[in-house]
């Protein structure tokens, strides 16, 4: 049974959060002397000597509307990065906590941990890339606070099994993080719909990908009141920059033109997968539910090399288990897809 009052660390429980000058004040007002800002503006704009709303309401209030979750529930990160790292300092205490990883996976959550000292079993997927449901029961224990799945997986780009991400939801005490930074590209259903269904789940999901603002550094987590209040907690007061906020507001009043590139990048991703697989040095295109593919194939690092002296650059998971042999590769524009292609072509006549 999850409770949460387990979960949190302690000291995070009682910790006093740092209240800024924005968090005291809430409202409108034409004079601002309360947060020691430069009163005479800013080289860039007379807007920017201002601190940024600290919780992102604004943004919050757009993303309910379009994720069907109501603001208390979001948390926004700078990049998902910042939510997997706060989670961890949220609920696992260093050098006793763990929690599970199931590699091959994305790496920040390996990286993340070992920053905080939080000790990390893994439990690697099956050859399918799917959940080893026998092996995660066996490497839970008591202190193993959370899980992370990434479903869309990368570096896989296949979609973690439903009903088994749904087991841990309802079997596991800890709380169980699906990353969704990929599902845009995905036919599968978001979790976020789950989350009254579920006290202990996490969601992520990201701005990097389908929304093509990665600069910016946005993240989101979606989960219930409570975990997210924690979170709040732990943040830095102004982890948003306010021109991250001011061209988030605006991207997000375009779902229709991001629904476009959606299409276009998931057709461009069938073509190029259909592509490479005529190639004879091509073994397998692994079937993918993301902006890229998992391509095995011979010699893998070789041909990753050889694209680099051609300008073009891919991801070499050769070294990452289940991966060998194995490149990485993003679905880029049409026009960038075509030369891959011709380069890869090319090399089999070398």
């Amino acid at each position: 049974m999850f409770n949460l009052d387990e979960i949190i660390r302690p000291n995070i429980k009682k910790l006093v959060p740092y209240s800024s000058a924005r968090d005291e004040f809430k409202g409108e007002a034409s004079v601002f002397l309360d947060a020691n800002e430069n009163a005479l503006g800013s080289p860039l704009t007379k807007w920017y000597n201002r601190y940024p709303d600290p919780m992102q309401w604004a943004i919050k209030e757009k993303l309910s509307a379009i994720k069907g979750v109501p603001p208390p529930h979001i948390f926004l990160g700078n990049g998902s990065d910042e939510c997997i790292d706060v989670m961890i300092r949220a609920f696992c205490e260093p050098a006793i906590d763990n929690i599970i990883l199931v590699p091959p996976t994305y790496g920040m959550y390996e990286v993340s941990a070992n920053i905080n000292n939080v000790a990390i079993q893994k439990v690697p997927l099956t050859p399918d890339f799917q959940l080893d449901m026998p092996a995660l029961e066996e490497a839970i224990d008591s202190h193993t606070k959370m899980i992370f799945l990434c479903s869309p997986n990368n570096p896989t780009g296949n979609s973690l099994r439903r009903a088994d991400i749904e087991v841990l939801l309802e079997n596991y005490f800890g709380i169980v993080v699906v990353d969704e930074a990929y599902i845009n590209f995905s036919r599968q259903k978001s979790f976020v719909s789950d989350l009254t269904d579920y006290p202990n789940l996490v969601v992520m999901q990201t701005l990097s990908k389908a929304w093509g603002l990665a600069a910016l550094r946005v993240g989101m987590a979606f989960a219930s009141k409570e975990i997210i209040g924690v979170m709040n907690k732990i943040k830095p007061p102004y982890n948003i920059n306010q021109a991250s906020q001011e061209l988030v507001l605006k991207a997000l009043d375009e779902v229709e033109q991001v629904n476009d590139m959606i299409r276009v990048l998931v057709e461009e991703r069938n073509r190029l997968a259909e592509k490479l697989g005529q190639l004879p040095a091509v073994q397998k295109v692994y079937p993918s539910d993301a902006n890229f593919l998992l391509v095995k194939m011979d010699r893998a690092r070789d041909t990753y090399n050889q694209l680099l002296e051609k300008g073009i650059v891919v991801r070499d998971r050769s070294n990452v288990a289940l991966c060998e042999d194995c490149l990485r590769i993003t679905v880029g524009t049409e026009a960038e897809n075509q030369q891959l292609f011709t380069a890869l072509a090319s090399f089999a006549h070398v």
